[in-house]
């Protein structure tokens, strides 16, 4: 009767505290520039070094500037942020990918792709959206500063075990409809805080039919519907993705590896504390109107004509009217990217919209691959020359403009169509307001200049 997150997070438990969390054992730690630096200050404080340097890995992505990687970081916020994780990393015996290394790039994207989330694993970051990684099949959860030194000292953590819910979503998907729009609608229908206390498994037709880059869009969208994370069973589709990779098993040891990895789903039984069940029928692309990642209609739609606290406010702020259509108003910013939508997958969905058409008059367009490694597929592929011929540009990686942590900031009162996870007021700069989408919609919008049903362009 156990669920896949009941044997895994069982199976890390080191102690029990008495009417108090329990002492989880994490097998990998992500470290950025942003959370890390007063960890490592208190390890010193205390005279500690890292239990275990093997299972941490460093990497910068929130600072790092988009273009002239090669060159010294202009802002002086983000160069001492940068450089600082560098030395940290030194000092402690870390593994590093510093800025401009080939295997560079955002964190929640290098993980998974060289093969350092694997099934079974307990992983934390950080960062709220370490939930991605739960697309190996791994238990994946943001953690804060003061979590990642205790991990950093003693491989573990004292975590309060939160409940389950299996996501359900049957039928197969319409054309135009993406795993971005799968997580936007499910928002929607749960709610921000919806999930608040649980563990989601994402279960059904729909989720077992999505790519890994699919998956890992949907797990890393689930921190916004409040849960602690979210993850999918491993399956075949995972153990394609894996094979290979530079951190994944070899020879006996991948076969080992993947038996047991086959074990690693659900029981026919399992009881979990909320069970919910969607129609694949019901989702068309979606777009955001409001303030947060809930806040969001069917293309198609109008914008409801009330809301619940904070409604007036939202629209206010993104200067839209309730009961209107979103359809065919003017964007300024487009952006390609983040952990949610920097892979492969989604340069290769852009591109199939823009190829043979030219980039609207009057569009910032911001295309940035969430790894160096994305960016050789883009080239090796072509797509580069696709994107080029369409009046594109292709960024170096890193966050970029899903957080004004960088160069890359939306100007205030500017709308852009993104692919990021959060369109909270400021989130892409001071004033600038944010619209969320797929790859697909994103596309289409810097193609005409305004928002505008990708299935139309697909046609």
């Amino acid at each position: 009767m156990n669920t896949l997150f009941d044997i895994i997070w069982d199976s890390h438990v080191v102690q029990q505290v008495e009417d108090g969390p329990t002492q989880l054992y994490i097998d990998r730690l992500y470290c950025h520039e942003v959370t890390s630096p007063q960890a490592f200050e208190g390890l010193r404080a205390r005279g500690l070094k890292c239990f275990r340097p093997e299972r941490i890995v460093c990497m910068p992505d929130h600072n790092t500037p988009t273009h002239d990687q090669d060159k010294e970081i202009a802002d002086p916020v983000s160069k001492q942020q940068v450089d600082t994780l560098e030395r940290n990393a030194r000092e402690f015996g870390l593994t590093h990918y510093g800025m401009y290394s080939p295997d560079n790039g955002i964190i929640h994207v290098v993980g998974p792709e060289k093969g350092l989330s694997l099934p079974g694993m307990t992983i934390v970051c950080g960062d709220s959206h370490t939930s991605t990684h739960g697309a190996m099949g791994a238990v994946a959860f943001g953690i804060g500063t003061s979590e990642v030194e205790m991990v950093m000292a003693s491989q573990c953590i004292l975590q309060q075990k939160p409940r389950s819910m299996r996501i359900t979503i049957n039928g197969q998907l319409r054309q135009g409809v993406t795993a971005k729009d799968v997580a936007l609608y499910l928002m929607a229908q749960l709610t921000t805080s919806g999930a608040t206390g649980y563990f989601i498994e994402y279960a059904g037709d729909v989720v077992r039919q999505m790519s890994m880059e699919g998956r890992l869009t949907l797990c890393n969208l689930s921190i916004e519907m409040g849960s602690r994370g979210g993850f999918v069973a491993p399956d075949e589709t995972t153990f394609e993705y894996i094979k290979g990779r530079d951190y994944a098993p070899k020879g006996e040891q991948w076969d080992k590896a993947v038996a047991y990895w086959r074990t690693l789903r659900s029981d026919d039984d399992a009881v979990f504390d909320k069970e919910l069940t969607f129609d694949a029928a019901d989702i068309e692309p979606r777009i955001t109107y409001g303030t947060n990642p809930g806040m969001g209609i069917g293309i198609t739609e109008c914008i409801p004509a009330e809301g619940g606290v904070g409604f007036e406010k939202a629209l206010q702020y993104m200067q839209f009217a309730p009961g209107s259509r979103l359809l065919g108003t003017k964007v300024d910013y487009v952006f390609l990217g983040a952990c949610t939508n920097g892979r492969i997958e989604d340069f290769r969905a852009f591109a199939s919209i823009v190829g043979g058409r030219q980039k609207a008059e009057g569009v910032t367009a911001w295309l940035v691959p969430g790894s160096w490694a994305v960016d050789r597929q883009i080239r090796e592929e072509g797509l580069d020359k696709v994107l080029e011929a369409a009046g594109f540009a292709i960024r170096q990686p890193g966050c970029s403009a899903c957080l004004a942590m960088n160069d890359d900031k939306v100007p205030a009162g500017c709308l852009c169509v993104s692919t990021s996870n959060r369109n909270f007021e400021g989130r892409q700069g001071p004033g600038a307001r944010t619209i969320l989408a797929s790859p697909l919609t994103a596309a289409a919008a810097a193609v005409t200049g305004r928002i505008t049903d990708p299935r139309e362009l697909l046609r």
